[in-house]
């Protein structure tokens, strides 16, 4: 896989079928390695090990409906009143970080009600929120404890 620019971490991968598969420390089982993938785990292992997330208010590739879309949210951290509190859609290195990707989390944005909002694509990475319908950029990714004590 490609290298990022996130720290690294202890991971496991496996063939199956002759395919490469990783463990998710969140949904505890071994998922296709796809680039994609690649960038969530070591985004979730960012959160957890530099900012404090605890696991156990992560959420991964689970559903939501916009429209009467189904559609799948990559990351969603809850805060300890089990509301949304971050949200994080993670694309492949080769895919740029662009208005089609923050008109996807916007779309996320509006049925979820995120407190904070990043996009990675493990090389470019971006944490903001909206206030009244503005984007207010961030310069780091919020800590958990500072907005959970």
């Amino acid at each position: 896989m490609e290298p990022l620019n996130l720290p690294s971490f202890a991971y496991k991968v496996k063939q199956v079928s002759g395919k490469p598969y990783i463990f998710d420390i969140i949904r505890r089982k071994f998922v296709s390695l796809t680039p994609e993938e690649w960038v969530r785990q070591h985004f979730i292992h960012l959160l957890i090990t530099h900012y404090g997330y605890p696991k156990s208010l992560f959420a991964v590739e689970t559903g939501l409906k916009y429209n009467s879309l189904a559609k799948r949210t990559d990351i969603v951290i809850l805060s300890v009143d089990s509301l949304p509190f971050l949200l994080v859609e993670c694309k492949a290195p080769s895919v740029p970080v662009n208005e089609a990707v923050l008109a996807q989390i916007g779309r996320y944005h509006f049925t979820l009600q995120p407190r904070f909002l990043a996009v990675t694509n493990g090389i470019d990475h971006y944490c903001f929120k909206i206030v009244n319908g503005q984007i207010h950029y961030l310069d780091d990714f919020p800590k958990y404890r500072a907005y959970n004590p």
